[in-house]
Order: structure tokens, then C-alpha cells, then sequence
């Protein structure tokens, strides 16, 4: 009996790429940091970004990361 490979899963693009890295060094699931980045009284994509890194010492491209997603959800 022959079977053929599975085809490999299509590669994660864009801000969800890094949220397996976010996920093993803040040790939260990313719900809960889309969950805190959506319930911020901020809206502008640098002052959430600059609140993730001051209050929960996240690097700029995790916390660049989580911004856009959230805005992007934000905008459909």
C-alpha cells in the first residue's frame, strides 16, 4: 500500500508568526494578550505598543506584533 506525504501546512505569516515566541518567553497564551491589548483605553498602534513594553516588558516586535493583529481585527 502506497501513500503519498501530507502536504506541509501553509507557514504563518505576518504578526502571527512571532506569537509562538510570545507565548514561551511571557509564558501567557496569546488570548490573554490580545485580550489585554483590546481592552487598553488606547488606540493609536505606537502608544499600545509603548504600553506593552513599559508595563509588561515586552520587546518592540512582540509587542508590534500583538498591536497590529489586534488593529487589524479592529478594522474589518
Amino acid at each position: 500500500m502506497s501513500t503519498t506525504p501530507a502536504a506541509p501546512a501553509p507557514a504563518v505569516k505576518g504578526p502571527a508568526s512571532y506569537f509562538p515566541s510570545i507565548e514561551k518567553k511571557y509564558g501567557r497564551p496569546i488570548a490573554e494578550w490580545l485580550e489585554i491589548v483590546d481592552g487598553s483605553p488606547l488606540v493609536k498602534h505606537m502608544e499600545l505598543v509603548g504600553w506593552l513594553k513599559s508595563e509588561y516588558g515586552l520587546g518592540h516586535g512582540h509587542a508590534n506584533a500583538l498591536v497590529a493583529h489586534v488593529l487589524a481585527g479592529r478594522n474589518r
